[in-house]
């Protein structure tokens, strides 16, 4: 059994289909079909169910690849910790983060940590879909990631690194735009626009998920007219009077758009906790630990550990 048929057999899990595993791998489809013949042959047991349309794991197949993947990941960490002790200022590390996330908060982070660290490797990971960082990053495949509570896989282990204001966004003509500030100086309770039209974020983005609770906490059910999954896309048709939506505080402090809404503070101000997840009992290389620091260190003096947006940004009332 050869490191290289692990990983054939991890791919074709992954992929489901050997066309596509032999690409990813770089190598021709029957080389990847007698290697895992050749495997199987070996271990006495069939992997795959080969069908004409699909690649579905056996019960053994399934335990195979799980076994399989813990043995990579070790080696992974092996060379890791090799490398660590005979370079303590090199390396690389990969970072997983939604683009709401990354875009906002990684530019205060990374012009510190390259002038900390320049001769570590950063590699950054965007993904879209918050299950998509959870599963890469319960692989290993990303050393640390950016998400919001709560996770949804009981592997990961995370630091909390802020607390974020939830505020709500309006069009500048909006009745709450206009209202005073004495008014609203205790935020304005989320069951006053029940019966807005809301924009929201696209399905399987953690904010989604996130203001969805927000507004059953509030005792109603959001009427979405739009949807997007892009967070300035979602701010610019608020601002052209299209609907509201709640948006993290970052969001509202920074906004990259001529279209602009007014920013208004809730009732209770609701807020979602940002972390930095890894998988649990994985190795950290000396690399993830010094963006970790970094990572703390820069927003710790910018910010504290909380982003109130209403103290932070003219815009909002």
């Amino acid at each position: 059994m050869e490191i290289r048929q692990l990983q054939y057999a991890i791919q074709i899990a992954e992929e489901r289909n050997f066309s596509r595993a032999a690409e990813k791998l770089h190598i021709a489809q029957p080389s990847l079909s007698q290697q895992l013949s050749k495997l199987e042959k070996e271990i006495g047991v069939l992997l795959f169910q080969r069908t004409t349309n699909s690649v579905e794991l056996t019960h053994a197949g399934t335990v195979f690849v799980e076994r399989a993947q813990a043995i990579i990941d070790s080696l992974e960490q092996l060379k890791k910790e090799m490398f660590d002790i005979s370079q303590t200022k090199a390396g690389k590390v990969t970072i997983g983060t939604m683009p709401i996330t990354g875009s906002h908060l990684l530019p205060h982070v990374l012009p510190s940590f390259h002038r900390r660290y320049p001769d570590i490797e950063l590699v950054l990971t965007e993904e879209p879909s918050t299950s998509n960082l959870v599963k890469l990053t319960a692989q290993g495949k990303n050393d640390l990631c950016l998400l919001s509570l709560p996770l949804s896989d009981p592997s990961l282990e995370y630091e909390p690194i802020l607390e974020e204001e939830i505020v709500l966004a309006v069009p500048r003509n909006h009745r709450l735009a206009a209202a005073t500030i004495s008014e609203l100086s205790t935020g304005i309770p989320l069951a006053d626009v029940k019966d807005e039209p809301f924009i929201f974020l696209k399905r399987g983005q953690g904010f989604r998920q996130i203001t969805m609770d927000l507004c059953s906490q509030a005792g109603f059910e959001p009427r979405i007219v739009f949807e997007s999954s892009n967070i300035e896309t979602v701010q610019s048709l608020v601002a052209t009077g299209m609907g509201v939506a709640l948006v993290p505080a970052f969001i509202a402090t920074a906004p990259r758009s001529e279209f602009v809404p007014q920013y208004v503070a809730l009732e209770g101000q609701p807020s979602r906790t940002l972390v930095l997840a890894y998988r649990s009992g994985r190795y950290m290389s000396k690399a993830a630990e010094a963006f970790k620091e970094t990572l703390q260190d820069t927003l710790g003096a910018q910010f504290g550990n909380r982003v109130r947006a209403a103290t932070t940004n003219a815009n909002i009332t």
